[in-house]
């Protein structure tokens, strides 16, 4: 005999049989109503759209070695003159600002050329007033010599004999006149001539008195 235990339904699959018979009963019921509606036109689903992938480049330059600009090049570059620009103004070309020249220096005037001073070997009067007064003071002793004795013959004409004996009465008389006019003026006159030349040497040299 079989055991009566191996064909008992299970209480699932009891379960299962249940939901089937009422799900079969229900099916009919629902499915009329929708029948009688019309079914919308399913929509045409749309198709994906295929992206043709582009072909590789036939010829493409595959660069291994790395260029390097000659040293030359690139310092040309790093020091030319870079072209900055803001919006539509070009500052890179614009002039520099105006630089005011100095003006030149008025040259010095030369100095006066020193006027030489005179030697002390220069005389201080002229040679035409030292000639001057050489003759005068020979005049001078001239006269103070003393007269010849008159002669004692009676040879000698009457004019040689009164200005003979003229000199010898006026020469003693005007010697001691003259010595006595020398005595009082001649160091005045000395002192006065001496300071008027002195000042005009001064005069011409441009030194104060």
């Amino acid at each position: 005999m079989t055991d009566p235990t191996a064909q008992e339904p299970t209480m699932e699959e009891i379960l299962a049989s249940i939901r089937r018979i009422i799900s079969e009963d229900d099916a009919p019921a629902e499915t009329a109503p929708a029948a009688a509606a019309p079914q919308p036109e399913p929509e045409a689903e749309p198709e994906p759209e295929t992206y043709a992938e582009s072909e590789p480049a036939e010829d493409v330059l595959e660069l291994t070695e790395r260029y390097e600009a000659p040293a030359e090049e690139a310092a040309e570059e790093q020091f030319a003159p870079a072209q900055e620009t803001l919006g539509d103004l070009d500052i890179g070309a614009a002039d520099p600002f105006p630089v005011d020249e100095a003006a030149p220096e008025p040259e010095p005037e030369p100095a006066p050329a020193p006027r030489a001073a005179p030697s002390s070997d220069e005389a201080l009067v002229s040679d035409a007033t030292a000639a001057s007064a050489a003759g005068a003071f020979a005049g001078l002793a001239a006269a103070l010599r003393p007269a010849p004795a008159a002669p004692t013959g009676t040879t000698a004409g009457s004019s040689a004999t009164i200005d003979e004996l003229v000199r010898a009465l006026l020469t003693p008389m005007l010697r001691e006149m003259l010595k006595d006019w020398l005595d009082a003026n001649l160091q005045g006159i000395v002192e006065t001539e001496v300071r008027k030349e002195v000042d005009r040497v001064s005069r011409l040299n441009g030194a104060p008195r």
